[in-house]
């Protein structure tokens, strides 16, 4: 019986699009692991019509140590569903002080690698760590319009 294969984690596909040449290969990276999820992620970055309600400096958590791709950590990938609670309007009967303890262990939970790539999301600072990743590039790769929904062609 075949091994499954290994899934890439977030950071694993970004990191792909950082270093891909050019426009064109870092659209195909993107397409080539497009997933709901993904999708989510590069929405919540670039879509400023959504709010984090976090506050804007980096959150005080314990980097978790385990490496990528072993059991020690929960995925990006099956945290996105969960993400609407950081957001206004997500989730209004949360409490503040619940809502950053809650990110504060999601962060702790992913692998130190995701956990900063969701930070950087939240910051709206992707392209400060993945050279390219552009809300441009985003939408063209995604075909998006500028509200982040398909174009139907």
């Amino acid at each position: 019986m075949a091994e499954p294969m290994y899934q890439l984690s977030f950071h694993e596909i970004l990191t792909k699009v950082n270093n891909a040449k050019d426009k064109k290969k870092k659209i195909e990276v993107l397409q080539k692991y497009d997933t709901k999820e993904l999708r989510m992620l590069m929405k919540l970055a670039f879509d400023t019509k959504l709010i984090w309600k976090l506050p804007e400096d980096n959150p005080p958590y314990k980097a978790n140590e385990a490496p990528l791709g072993t059991e020690g950590h929960i995925w990006l990938k099956a945290e996105v569903r969960k993400l609407f609670h950081f957001l206004e309007g997500g989730n209004p009967q949360l409490k503040q002080l619940k809502r950053e303890a809650m990110f504060i262990e999601t962060l702790e939970a992913l692998s130190e690698e995701e956990a900063k790539l969701l930070i950087q999301i939240k910051n709206r600072e992707l392209n400060k760590i993945y050279k390219g990743l552009t809300e441009n590039l985003v939408k063209e790769a995604f075909n998006w319009d500028d509200n982040f929904m398909r174009i139907n062609k």
